[in-house]
């Protein structure tokens, strides 16, 4: 018997030389492909996985058999050349070699074989596969795979300017498995434009399970979302751009590398039009007052005793009356520069006494009045001008205004009684139980409300626009500043009207306006030095609330929208300040408000705040009215139809805008909203 195992373990041992000599070749082949490959940490792996699968089946066979424990292939292969008599694991007493083992407990000889070339790789090899292990294990631990774009979106995409910012929404994904408990990893924003410039936005950091730290935890069996909010400072060259995530991670003290990923390509730019929009408009201009007839009036007084209507001399030698003589008399020789339109009288008797005496007196009073103005038109030679008479019984109104403006001892108590007392009589009576109060009042104001107003309501007429272009080519110092002003809204020609503001800033010199206006045609030519300069000099001229608004355009421009916000709020009445605030608005992305400002003005600038608002038939509706249309203004028409889907007629106003004005043409190849004209 025991010479039969010998037998069968020659044979044994014979079949595992031939088959351990195929496997010596089949392995060394194999890993030195894989090195080449570079794929042996695969190999390896997948080598260990059949043994193991292998092993099991091994341990299934010795266990019928109730030779093995558990894993007794591992056990013996660490034990080949270590147990006594040649056994294997805990059974090493049974004093049977591996080979003859296998055989007797009927192991498969493809478990036999495996065995044999693990041997092999062990043996020969041992050091490189645990290092290969070793390096496959901590691979797997500390790496950190790359990230797609299909984990991110971005809001908007493309990218969109708002106040003088990039903004976006960035909304990602950590994938499961993927943050791993002892990482930290920081997301970055960048924009990376013209030619290798990039602007990072703001970052967010997150971490692991297992560290300690207040950023926001990502599971590492769950992983999971979430949102951040950037934002860059907008320059020109950001619309053609693109946006990308990048990382700086690690894992404890160990730097991770992970590479950036593209989330969104482009920046929308069209609401920074707003610094071009501004010149269709224009810069604040400062009003003159200059009106060709002018309503203007002129009173006389004529006061009376007590109970008595008729007129005393001494009243009419005042000079309020004798002034209202006098331009009577200057209306009738300058028919052609003044016109009489009517003389009223109004007649009044002061609060005391009954209605109905109060009544028949002021009726008296007024007769007597209009009998006198009736005597003095007819001196003037104006006997046909309209005469308004009439009277009031008790002059209560007046009564109260002069009281107020007095300081008489009991005023608060009179103005009291007043309020609280509608009846006249009641009102006396009141009044009257105020004894010193009364006598006050007896005195000092009722005297005064008994009396006639003679008021000549007339017109000034100026000169015609022929007469004024006729007086400043012979002789503009006869020119009012008004005049000159005024003349100059009569040109188109911005270097004549530029030549009248000049002229008038000689000769008024204390006159912020001309000055001021000077500016305003300096900006609208684009030289805005020149412009800062006039401004200032309006300035130094006292209030000059137009000046401080166009500063605060010329600070848009630039950018500046502070500067911009306090010079608005020191150009309160300015002329054109709605104009002002709604660019101020369109800069701060306040696209609604800025509807608002602009009213119903036909400008660029309020097309563009409704284009931005995304009232596109306003806006369309608008560029059709502006009178001085441009090159900006059939580029916005051409936006305006291009997002209304109508792309034929847009392509048409991108013609004749870049025809208006080239350097559209530039920006158009760069406007992602016009991409599809291309």
């Amino acid at each position: 018997m025991h010479q039969q195992y010998r037998k069968n373990d020659h044979i044994s041992r014979y079949n595992s030389r031939s088959i351990w000599l195929s496997f010596h070749q089949l392995g060394a082949i194999s890993i030195k492909l894989c090195k080449k490959l570079g794929l042996l940490n695969i190999y390896i792996y997948l080598c260990i996985r059949i043994i193991a699968a292998i092993a099991q089946l091994v341990e299934r066979d010795l266990a019928k058999v109730e030779v093995a424990g558990s894993s007794p292939v591992c056990r013996s292969y660490f034990r080949w050349f270590h147990c006594r008599n040649g056994g294997i694991g805990r059974h090493e007493g049974l004093k049977i070699p591996w080979p003859v083992m296998a055989v007797r407990v009927r192991v498969p000889l493809a478990a036999h074989l495996i065995f044999i070339f693990l041997n092999y790789i062990m043996r020969n090899h041992l050091i490189l596969t645990l290092s290969a292990f070793s390096i496959l294990a901590l691979s797997s631990c500390s790496k950190m795979g790359a990230l797609s774009a299909d984990n991110f979106s971005v809001e908007p995409n493309p990218l969109e300017t708002l106040g003088g910012k990039v903004p976006a929404t960035i909304n990602g994904t950590f994938p499961e498995k993927y943050m791993k408990k002892k990482a930290i990893v920081t997301v970055i924003p960048e924009l990376r434009y013209a030619n290798g410039q990039v602007a990072q936005g703001q970052s967010s950091t997150f971490q692991g399970e297992k560290v300690q730290g207040n950023n926001q935890t990502v599971s590492y069996k769950m992983g999971g979302k979430y949102t951040m909010k950037t934002a860059f400072d907008y320059t020109p060259d950001m619309q053609l751009s693109e946006m990308y995530l990048t990382f700086n991670a690690q894992i404890g003290s160990k730097k991770i590398t992970i590479p950036a990923v593209k989330v969104a390509t482009g920046v929308i730019a069209t609401a920074e039009l707003y610094k071009k929009a501004m010149d269709n408009a224009g810069g604040c201009l400062a009003l003159d007052s200059f009106q060709r007839v002018k309503a203007q009036r002129q009173e006389a007084n004529i006061r009376f005793l007590v109970n008595q209507a008729n007129l005393r001399k001494g009243e009419l030698k005042s000079n309020s009356i004798k002034e209202f003589v006098q331009m009577l008399k200057k209306i009738n020789a300058s028919r052609e520069d003044l016109n009489l339109k009517n003389v009223e009288v109004a007649a009044y008797a002061s609060p005391e006494g009954g209605y109905t005496f109060n009544n028949k007196l002021a009726n008296k009073r007024q007769n007597t009045t209009e009998k006198y103005v009736n005597e003095q038109l007819k001196a003037a030679k104006l006997a046909n001008a309209n005469v308004d008479a009439h009277y009031t019984a008790q002059d209560w109104d007046g009564f109260k205004q002069l009281v107020a403006a007095s300081n008489i001892q009991d005023k608060a108590v009179i103005l009291r009684v007043l309020e609280m007392y509608k009846d006249p009589e009641e009102r006396e009576r009141q009044i009257r139980n105020m004894s010193e109060g009364f006598r006050e009042l007896a005195t000092g104001i009722l005297p005064e409300l008994r009396r006639s107003r003679l008021i000549i309501n007339y017109e000034t007429i100026g000169r015609s626009d022929e007469q004024i272009k006729a007086q400043f080519a012979a002789d503009p110092s006869k020119l009012t500043v008004d005049e000159l002003l005024y003349n100059a809204t009569l040109e188109n020609n911005a270097n004549k009207k530029a030549e009248i503001y000049k002229k008038a800033a000689e000769l008024y010199p204390a006159d912020y306006r001309a000055f001021n206006n000077l500016g305003a045609l300096a900006f609208n030519k684009g030289n805005l030095k020149s412009a800062k300069d006039y401004f200032a000099a309006a300035k130094n001229r006292g209030l000059a609330p137009e000046a401080n608004a166009n500063l605060s355009l010329i600070a848009l421009k630039d950018g500046q929208l502070k500067d911009a916000e306090y010079l608005i709020s020191q150009a309160t009445d300015a002329n054109g300040l709605a104009q002002a605030l709604g660019n101020l608005n369109i800069a701060k992305g306040n696209y609604a408000t800025a509807v608002k400002d602009f009213g119903d003005s036909f400008t660029n600038s309020a097309a563009l705040a409704q284009l931005l608002n995304k009232d596109y038939a306003a806006a369309a509706a608008t560029l059709n009215n502006i009178k001085n249309a441009d090159g900006l203004t059939y580029y916005l028409k051409a936006l305006v139809l291009n997002r209304q889907g109508n792309k034929t007629a847009a392509k048409q106003a991108l013609n004749e805008a870049i025809s208006k004005d080239s350097s559209l043409a530039d920006y158009a190849k760069k406007d992602l909203e016009l991409a599809n004209l291309r």
